[in-house]
């Protein structure tokens, strides 16, 4: 049985939650719920319910490593990576990906933001466990898809007509639309919400992106030889930020032909707005 790996990424800046957030201490360092705990704590929490086991890894902006340090103390130093620059999603996970190699050639992985609001912790742990199973050992990529209520515009949106609880291949995979587009959308039916949450086994994820994304493969592979010795963090401020800025949504999901959805039937929010924040905890 492959090996569970959950990688949380969490190097954003919560822009939009601004001045509650703010560069120097961005939302997922907050206790943005007041219930005691941060939203990166309430993350970790929530995976640990999919496999107490399950090696864990944060993705961040060298700024933030403090943050984690303080706040996710059982996760191991090397497991920490310090981003020297932000460039979008796909480096951020391809150097996860690529560390856990060293580790686990026979890695299963999951891919998360740090950010998300899910209450419902056992049912979230049971649509992952059920993604992982698929993963395991089929050349699969699978993301969450989470149905729409309203015609949004900043989510990123999967087409996976005829989709029950199980797992789905995916039509297609498109980013954020306009206001008309997604109204079409949900008028059609069979569209989902990309909640940004992956999961694929360690070989399918490194084919995937030296098909699409070559370029920062080759940053990786230039990288690989220091992974894991002292070389790493000069040779990662070094290599990094030539990386290509672009978000997995794009160097991969909208190219791969082996894309598949899970619904996510529980409560959800990317806790992206006031308005969001409000509507969970009744507070203005």
């Amino acid at each position: 049985m492959k090996n569970t790996h959950i990688v949380i990424m969490a190097g954003g800046v919560g822009s939009r939650l601004y001045p509650v957030s703010t560069p120097e201490h961005p939302k997922q360092f907050i206790d943005l719920l007041d219930c005691g705990k941060t939203l990166i704590q309430l993350t970790y929490e929530r995976f640990r319910a999919v496999d107490a086991q399950a090696q864990f890894w944060v993705v961040t902006s060298a700024h933030y490593i403090h943050f984690v340090r303080e706040q996710l103390p059982g996760i191991p130093e090397d497991q920490i990576l310090a981003e020297p620059e932000a460039r979008n999603t796909a480096p951020c996970i391809a150097l996860a990906c690529w560390k856990i190699r060293r580790k686990d050639p026979k890695a299963n992985i999951v891919v998360s933001p740090a950010d998300a609001y899910v209450p419902d912790c056992q049912a979230f742990a049971a649509t992952m466990r059920t993604a992982l199973s698929f993963t395991a050992d089929r050349p699969a990529i699978v993301c969450v898809g989470i149905e729409p209520d309203s015609p949004h515009t900043g989510y990123g949106y999967i087409h996976a007509p005829g989709a029950t609880d199980g797992v789905t291949k995916v039509a297609t995979f498109k980013e954020k639309p306009s206001r008309e587009v997604a109204e079409r959308y949900l008028a059609e039916g069979g569209y989902y919400w990309n909640a940004g949450i992956f999961a694929w086994n360690i070989d399918t994820i490194e084919a995937e992106l030296r098909r699409h994304a070559p370029q920062i493969c080759g940053v990786m592979d230039e990288l690989a030889p220091a992974l894991c010795t002292p070389a790493e963090e000069s040779e990662l401020v070094r290599l990094f930020p030539t990386c290509e800025k672009i978000s997995i949504d794009y160097a991969v999901m909208e190219k791969s032909s082996e894309v598949y959805m899970i619904p996510g039937r529980w409560a959800w929010s990317d806790l992206g707005s006031f308005e969001a924040i409000e509507k969970i905890t009744g507070k203005s």
